[in-house]
């Protein structure tokens, strides 16, 4: 019973009001699952539909933020409680073997199944990771860690990855060179879905809506909701009756156009197939890795 594990960062789930673009932007797919917009009045739970709010602050002071909250997702461990804190951007060296040793994509592989990072990365990505002007994500720990291949440019080109910005439309404007052509997000989502015909776990991550929430992105933040939903309905169309959906977010900030930054709000853990049940109790973001294994190892 494979599982799309979709990832967006900076996406809570709040109340429907004027200052929350998920209750006013155009999202016809989501509008269309759970019967209005991605905000706390659509919470339900249904055989094969599970929408929860579900907590990100861990008992931890302060406004959650990537560094912990993607290895609390990544591992089912309280990371912000383990460093005392919750750290933004980048998980801090402290956490990096629990990412590589004890990561979803280690304990699915472990149980004879695959694994598999959807994203295609760029020769520039590693480049800025050799010249420090970046460092790896929790997803990208967690998959090297585990021994996972990481999609490159060939891939992308050939249909079996994903780009982070779902279209194609950012890293075309971005390295015209590269030659990538910008695609249909429902294309991106058609192609996600087939990745689970081979593989057990599909993760893929996306960093629009943080960016976009804080106004780091040259799109707005109705485009990027659009390409969002575009994505979930070509992902939805092509899912087959044995896979599951699993969207979920590490941390509020799109939600909420007043903030300043990030948000207290819980996120959304949105569960669309058969394993939904697995996380119907799941009450905050440690508890999504053990609902990940309970649905693989369901019948």
């Amino acid at each position: 019973m494979p599982v799309i594990f979709v990832f967006l960062d900076g996406v809570g789930l709040a109340p429907t009001s004027p200052h929350n673009p998920l209750a006013t932007a155009a999202t016809p797919t989501l509008q269309q699952l759970l019967g209005g917009p991605l905000t706390q009045e659509q919470i339900q739970q249904q055989p094969a539909l599970l929408l929860r709010a579900i907590d990100t602050t861990l008992g931890v002071p302060g406004l959650p933020q990537s560094g912990t909250g993607q290895t609390a997702l990544l591992t089912g461990v309280n990371a912000p409680a383990l460093v005392g804190r919750h750290q933004p951007y980048y998980p801090p060296v402290a956490l990096r073997p629990l990412l590589a040793e004890r990561s979803i994509f280690h304990q699915v592989q472990t149980r004879g199944l695959r694994a598999t990072f959807a994203n295609a990365f760029t020769p520039g990505y590693w480049q800025a990771l050799a010249d420090r002007r970046l460092r790896r994500t929790a997803g990208v720990i967690a998959a090297e860690g585990a021994g996972l291949r990481l999609r490159n440019l060939d891939d992308l080109r050939a249909g079996h990855a994903l780009m982070w910005d779902i279209t194609h439309a950012l890293l075309s404007r971005r390295d015209p060179a590269l030659n990538i052509p910008v695609i249909a997000a429902q294309l991106a989502g058609e192609r996600l879905a087939a990745l689970a015909h081979t593989h057990d776990l599909v993760f893929f991550e996306c960093f629009l809506p943080d960016l976009a929430g804080h106004g780091r992105l040259p799109v707005s933040v109705a485009d990027v909701l659009e390409w969002i939903d575009g994505l979930l309905a070509g992902l939805l169309a092509a899912l087959r009756p044995q896979d599951t959906l699993l969207l979920t977010s590490d941390h509020g900030n799109i939600e909420d156009c007043t903030a300043a930054g990030h948000t207290h709000n819980p996120v959304p853990l949105l569960v669309v197939g058969a394993a939904a049940r697995h996380f119907a109790t799941v009450q905050d973001s440690t508890g999504v890795a053990a609902g990940i294994i309970a649905a693989l190892s369901s019948p």
